[in-house]
């Protein structure tokens, strides 16, 4: 299962994101899945609770959004959604494609918490 691994560098990232911040946890992540991306999210959601262990992300929320597959046909100039192992041009049908998304696994979001300031005095 290669999502603890995937898990297990989302981790590092968002903990770099948290550091970079000033923050003092991540309350929500939002990653974006392509279908061609080789990442199953379910397993990917399986693992984050184990990776994330200990951290300063450790309760957050793992959400996912998915990405269309689209491709740019290079005979006609059309950019269309495809599928799947078929990844022809939705308006002429030409097998010449250019893949535009759908491989992507992309941390697209991060919610940070901080820690309040200190109120000053407030005096008497």
């Amino acid at each position: 299962m290669h999502e603890l691994a995937v898990a297990q560098a989302l981790v590092e990232q968002v903990d770099a994101v948290i550091a970079q911040h000033g923050a003092t946890r991540a309350s929500l992540i939002r990653v974006r899945i392509g279908p061609l991306a080789g990442v199953v999210p379910e397993l990917l959601a399986s693992a984050f609770p184990l990776a994330a262990a200990g951290s300063r992300m450790e309760h957050a929320d793992l959400e996912f959004t998915h990405a269309p597959i689209r491709v740019r046909c290079q005979t006609c100039g059309a950019e269309t959604e495809a599928t799947m192992n078929r990844l022809l041009c939705g308006d002429c049908g030409d097998w010449h494609t250019q893949l535009m998304s759908g491989d992507e696994l992309l941390l697209e979001s991060v919610e940070l918490e901080t820690t309040p300031a200190p109120n000053p005095d407030p005096g008497p």
